[in-house]
């Protein structure tokens, strides 16, 4: 990076959000941009998650830009290295490359309240920027858990987002732990290469038939041909998930009939009444995500496969122990458990105007105005912020509702002029997350009976948004200044014979050293 360089707006992260926050920026005619990028190709999540047979639970033609439809998808449903060429794809067809600073992560933002501006310390240098733009998302950084003895172990450890190619699982004895989105992608994958298979499940999910199949070269050639029809497949997947919204978050127990056909599912795959019994949930389906696999109970009826119903709770050298006390002895353990979600690393890094970090400010939980905003951190957005995750339908929906926020968010800010800082109000911040948190009140997400990685550490749901994703777009179309301190830089005070009194005194809330303007 260039010695003292400045941007207008800083994006930190080169996935889905922070590609898109790229495009959306170029489309506003803002060039005067950098992205972020820790790792040294864009991706995100899917540049990190190539664990075997990694793919995406979405339907292609939703989970894709609205303005980027891709006629060429391979499958219904595509695997990780079909959606990692189509944002790479993305990046040249847009013209991306120049803003992109690979090898860069973010190790501090603070925020200068003189200034009005971020200052960015990265690991290839410093910067500054008028605006940051965080789009690290929720799945980005691999969550272990501390199992005593693990750093005993003499075998391969290693986090599903993490995967070692290098090691040859042929013939190993293998403890999967998890049964999350990747353990039901990943079991299958390996199960006929290793020797044995022991899936450690502290909770069975509910799983439900995957209904995938190749896209036909007449379809392709038709989406080619008349771009028309890729938005009316993309319609018709959005109308169908829309339509569903209700039972999640007003009518939990109209799932029901959901739950029989993934009872259905899991009874014609496991004939065995134990195996079926460990399998079986005993919470309202939609509490965790609902899993889509037509592979995974079949992997499990094995003869080399074998499942723990109990979670993974000490090693041992070579044995690996779980809660109700089964030993086991493997030579690999492939961590299945999840990421940083309602703890992100990066808010550990983000200092704002009142001298705290983020990670301090949600000590009590994440919350964020309309998903993007935090107070105390004046032109800080977020992507895939607080409560703005989906339970069933694609994320892609969100991220560009965001994208819409942020272009007015930055519009505002020119009509305002000049060294200006919005800085969402506390009140504002406390309404949007009070309204949020009573209507998740009755989601099945709150309500199911489960444990899941959508709740924080004290029980609270920060993660999911609990309404259509139509909703959320008409509620992030525009920035109301309403909610909002507009900060300008404090005006040094002039005497009536002409001289500074008091210095750079000015106006300032908390002696931030800016003048508030309500």
């Amino acid at each position: 990076m260039a010695e003292h360089e400045h941007v207008r707006v800083a994006v930190i992260g080169s996935g889905f959000g922070g590609l898109g926050a790229a495009v959306r920026l170029r489309r506003e005619g803002i060039t005067d941009f950098v992205v972020l990028e820790r790792a040294g190709s864009v991706g995100g999540t899917w540049r990190d998650n190539s664990y075997p047979g990694c793919a995406c639970d979405v339907p292609s033609h939703l989970y894709s830009f609205s303005f980027a439809p891709n006629p060429e998808w391979p499958r219904t449903f595509s695997g990780q290295r079909h959606i990692r060429a189509y944002l790479e794809h993305v990046t040249d067809v847009f013209g991306l490359r120049r803003h992109l600073r690979f090898d860069s992560e973010v190790k501090l933002l603070s925020w200068d309240r003189e200034e009005l501006r971020w200052h960015i310390e990265t690991t290839r240098g410093s910067l500054t920027a008028d605006v940051v733009v965080s789009a690290t998302g929720p799945l980005s950084d691999p969550k272990t858990p501390d199992i005593p003895g693990l750093d005993s172990f003499p075998g391969k450890v290693f986090h599903s987002a993490r995967w070692d190619h290098d090691y040859d699982l042929r013939g190993k004895r293998v403890a999967m732990v998890g049964t999350g989105a990747s353990a039901i992608q990943i079991v299958p994958a390996i199960q006929s290469q290793v020797g044995r298979l022991t899936l450690f499940q502290r909770t069975p999910p509910w799983v439900m038939p995957r209904v995938d199949r190749a896209i036909s070269p007449a379809e392709r050639w038709l989406h080619r041909s008349l771009p028309l029809t890729t938005r009316l497949r993309r319609g018709l997947l959005w109308g169908i998930r829309e339509l569903q919204v209700q039972a999640f978050t007003k009518h939990p127990d109209e799932l029901g009939l959901v739950e029989q056909l993934a009872k259905r599912h899991l009874a014609r795959a496991v004939k065995d009444p134990a195996l079926r019994a460990k399998l079986t949930p005993d919470y309202r389906i939609g509490c965790k995500r609902i899993l889509l696999s037509n592979t995974y109970y079949p992997a499990l009826t094995r003869p080399n496969v074998d499942v723990v119903d109990s979670g993974l709770s000490e090693v041992r050298g070579s044995t690996v122990i779980a809660a109700d006390g089964t030993e086991t002895e493997v030579d690999a353990i492939i961590f299945g458990t999840g990421f940083h979600v309602t703890d992100m690393p990066i808010a550990e890094r983000v200092v704002g105007a009142e001298g705290i970090t983020l990670a301090e400010s949600w000590k009590d939980g994440m919350k964020a105005l309309r998903g993007a905003t935090a107070a105390g951190f004046p032109n800080f957005m977020t992507v895939i912020g607080p409560n703005t995750g989906l339970g069933n339908s694609s994320m892609i929906l969100m991220i560009e509702s965001q994208l819409n926020y942020m272009a007015d968010y930055l519009r505002q800010l020119d009509v305002l002029g000049g060294r200006t800082a919005l800085d969402a109000r506390p009140e504002a911040v406390a309404a949007w997350n009070h309204k949020v948190q009573e209507r998740m009140r009755r989601t099945v997400w709150n309500t199911g009976g489960c444990t899941s990685w959508y709740l924080d550490a004290s029980g609270r749901n920060t993660t999911v948004w609990p309404g259509t994703t139509g909703e959320f777009r008409r509620v992030t179309r525009h920035v109301d200044l309403g909610e909002y301190e507009v900060v300008r830089p404090a005006a040094a005070r002039q005497t009536p014979g002409g001289a500074k009194s008091g210095g750079s005194a000015g106006t300032s809330r908390s002696g931030r050293g800016s003048e508030v303007v309500a």
